[in-house]
C-alpha cells in the first residue's frame, strides 16, 4: 500500500449561514425593552432635560429660526435621546460577551454580520420610539415649529444616531461588561457639551475645536431644519469621518473578538 486515501463523509456539511432571522431581532428589542436602565436613559432622561432645560416662559416666546427657543432645545435633546438608545443597545455587547452569549450564538447558523446588524436594527428601532417620546413631550409643552421641522429634525436624529450604535458597539467589544454604561453615560454628556448639541456654540476658539467632535456634525445637521441654515459641508464630513472610524473600530474589535473562539 503506498498511501490512504482520506474518505469524505457526504452526510457531514459544513453549517450553512444565513442572515437576518426576524425571531432574533424580536428577541433582541424585548431584551432591550426590559432592559430598566436603557429604558431610563433613553425614553425618561432626554424628555425630562427637555422639561427642565427647554420650557421656560421666555423661551417659548423667543424666535429661534423657523421656530422658538423651545423647539431647537426640543430637537437637541430628541438627538440626545436617540444617541444614549444607539450607544446603550451597541454596548450591550459588551455584557453577551462576558455571559458568553456571543460564543454560544457562533455555534447556531447566524451569520456574524448578521448579529452586528441585528444589534444595531434593534437599537434603531428603540431610538425612533426615544424620539418620538420626545417630540410628543415637546409638542404638549410650547415648542414651535413648521410641520417639515417636526418631520425632518425627527428623521435625522433617528437615522444619525446609527452612528452612536457604532460606537456602542466599538466600546462594547473593548470596554469591561461591569462598568461599560457607567463610563459611556458621562462620556456622551461631555461630548454633547463640547459638539454644541446643549448649547449655542458662538464663536472663538471652544466653536473650534467643537468642530471636530463627534456630536458637532449631528447636532447642526438636526436643527438645519429648524434654523434653515442648511447643511454644511463640515458637518456632514464630520459625519461621515466619525461614522467611518466607528464602524471600522468596531469591525476591528468584532474580528479579534471572533478570532478567539
Amino acid at each position: 500500500m503506498t498511501g490512504l486515501t482520506p474518505v469524505s463523509n457526504p452526510s457531514v456539511r459544513p453549517v450553512r449561514r444565513v442572515g437576518l432571522s426576524a425571531t432574533y431581532l424580536r428577541l433582541e428589542v424585548r431584551r432591550l425593552l426590559r432592559n430598566r436602565r436603557t429604558m431610563l436613559f433613553s425614553l425618561l432622561m432626554p424628555p425630562i432635560f427637555f422639561l427642565i432645560f427647554g420650557t421656560a416662559a421666555s423661551y417659548r416666546d423667543e424666535q429661534a429660526g423657523h421656530g422658538n427657543v423651545t423647539a431647537w432645545i426640543l430637537v437637541s435633546m430628541a438627538l440626545y435621546g436617540a444617541m444614549l438608545t444607539a450607544t446603550s443597545g451597541g454596548a450591550g455587547v459588551s455584557v453577551e460577551r462576558s455571559q458568553g452569549w456571543t460564543r454560544q450564538l457562533r455555534l447556531t447558523p447566524l451569520a456574524p454580520w448578521a448579529y452586528v446588524a441585528t444589534k444595531l436594527i434593534a437599537s434603531m428601532a428603540l431610538g425612533a420610539i426615544s424620539v418620538s417620546v420626545t417630540l410628543a413631550v415637546g409638542a404638549f409643552f410650547g415648542a414651535s415649529m413648521p410641520g417639515y421641522v417636526w418631520v425632518f429634525s425627527g428623521l435625522i436624529a433617528w437615522g444619525g444616531s446609527l452612528v452612536f450604535g457604532a460606537f456602542g458597539l466599538f466600546m462594547g467589544y473593548l470596554l469591561p461588561s461591569e462598568n461599560v454604561m457607567q463610563i459611556l453615560g458621562p462620556v456622551l454628556a461631555l461630548l454633547s457639551f463640547a459638539g454644541g448639541l446643549f448649547m449655542p456654540l458662538g464663536d472663538g476658539w471652544f466653536a473650534s475645536i467643537a468642530q471636530i467632535m463627534p456630536t458637532y456634525g449631528l447636532a447642526e445637521l438636526v436643527r438645519a431644519p429648524l434654523t434653515g441654515t442648511g447643511f454644511t459641508a463640515a458637518s456632514i464630513v464630520n459625519v461621515l469621518v466619525w461614522a467611518a472610524l466607528f464602524g471600522l473600530g468596531a469591525a476591528w474589535r468584532f474580528r479579534k473578538d471572533t478570532a478567539r473562539v
